[in-house]
């Protein structure tokens, strides 16, 4: 199974790592940031997109991550928010890709923006407190990856 592992740098990441290595070895990973980064596992096939800060380029992030689920052909998407999220599941819902979102760990009384906007879009719905399942129905909670 091919895994799209879609996110911004910083925290996001950081909790997609924690994430990530629950696949284990029986996973194709794949990385859409939204800039470089120098914490991805060795090896690890990376794909960079525009840096988009709620303005015209997140238009342009759906036309890269077209292209990029094209190409690569991904069975499932799964984010844990920011910038690229948004796009990633508006692409993965028209593609028929199903996107799975884990709301950061940060998220501890409200949702995040990402969260509110991607929630109808998903698959499965995640959040790390469990407090913040009666502000998404439907979501799920088993854990912190922190």
């Amino acid at each position: 199974m091919k895994v799209a592992l879609v996110s911004s740098i910083g925290g996001h990441l950081a909790e997609l790592l924690e994430l990530a290595a629950a696949f284990g070895d029986d996973h194709e990973l794949v990385w859409i940031l939204n800039d470089r980064s120098p914490v991805l596992p060795e090896g690890a096939r990376a794909y960079v997109i525009s840096h988009a800060e709620r303005d015209w380029r997140v238009a342009w992030n759906l036309v890269e991550l077209a292209a990029i689920f094209s190409r690569e052909r991904p069975d499932v998407v799964v984010s844990t928010g920011a910038g690229p999220a948004v796009p990633a599941a508006l692409v993965g819902r028209l593609a028929g890709v199903p996107y799975i979102h884990v709301e950061p760990s940060s998220a501890v009384r409200d949702l995040t923006l990402t969260g509110r906007l991607v929630r109808h879009l998903t698959k499965r719905f995640y959040v790390q407190w469990e407090s913040l399942r009666a502000k998404a129905p439907g979501a799920r909670f088993v854990g912190g990856l922190l």
